[in-house]
């Protein structure tokens, strides 16, 4: 039996504050909360929500002392975690090149969310930022923003990571999907919401490494760290819920490969 679009809407709307009530917090990692499960899913989304539960299960290494330019082992990224994006088979995904972090990215990547839930009825929907460039700093807590001075690399743009802070619009009430300052509105437009509708950010390494170099050059080292030290450092205090990859546009291919179509922010 079809449903009616509105009443398909009206259901999942429903569905979306029982998920949204239903949701906790992990215990703080740099000072950043985790969503303990994403709790913006609309309804429907098996496939989606099996994905999440599959990441939120698959390991993080974060105990680097040291790494290399080049990652040549799996054990190197997270592969695990990795493999599950990739082998994502849900009906429609899509891969965000997202290189700034001053910009766009965040609210693009909520337009396609909310386009291809609410407008084509798809509640499956992937959408994945590969993320690298200036943008990657986004995926780093407040404690490496203050013991690097990140700020001062963005050209005074950014004085602080508020991409990872959810808004006062985070609290609305997700039944109302058409809330202009709702959960789904640009007021919501943070890293935490969108990992809650099941977002994933992928971390590039080499971007991680290329940090490292600017900050040693720079002379921003307080430890007088080695430049694989450091990366280190970096790697192991990226945000919740990332997957680390061995490069951001080495990556893209695979998941082009896999199906995703492609879209860049920049």
């Amino acid at each position: 039996m079809k449903t009616a679009p509105g009443r398909r809407l009206a259901l999942m709307s429903l569905g979306l504050g029982m998920a949204a009530g239903a949701a906790g917090l992990a215990a703080p990692h740099d000072g950043v909360a985790a969503a303990a499960e994403p709790s913006l899913l609309p309804p429907g989304a098996k496939s989606l929500a099996e994905l999440t539960d599959r990441l939120r299960q698959a390991p993080r290494r974060r105990d680097f002392k040291t790494v290399p330019m080049i990652l040549n082992a799996p054990d190197q990224w997270d592969h695990a975690a990795l493999s599950e994006v990739i082998a994502y088979r849900g009906a429609a995904k899509q891969v965000w090149d997202n290189t700034a972090i001053v910009g766009s990215w965040l609210n693009v990547m909520r337009n396609a969310l909310n386009t291809q839930v609410w407008s084509f009825g798809r509640p499956d929907f992937l959408v994945v930022s590969a993320t690298h460039g200036t943008a990657e700093m986004a995926l780093l807590g407040p404690a490496m923003w203050e013991k690097y001075q990140l700020a001062k690399l963005t050209g005074g743009k950014v004085q602080s990571n508020t991409l990872i802070a959810e808004p006062k619009a985070a609290a609305a009430d997700p039944k109302d999907y058409e809330n202009a300052e709702g959960v789904f509105s640009p007021h919501d437009n943070s890293i935490p919401a969108l990992q809650r509708r099941g977002a994933v950010f992928l971390a590039c390494h080499n971007a991680l490494w290329e940090l490292a170099a600017t900050l040693i050059a720079g002379g921003t080292n307080p430890d007088g760290l080695s430049h694989g030290a450091l990366a280190a450092d970096l790697t192991n205090h990226l945000i919740p819920g990332v997957v680390l990859t061995p490069g951001a546009v080495g990556t893209l291919p695979e998941l082009q490969r896999a199906g995703f179509a492609y879209a860049s922010s920049s």
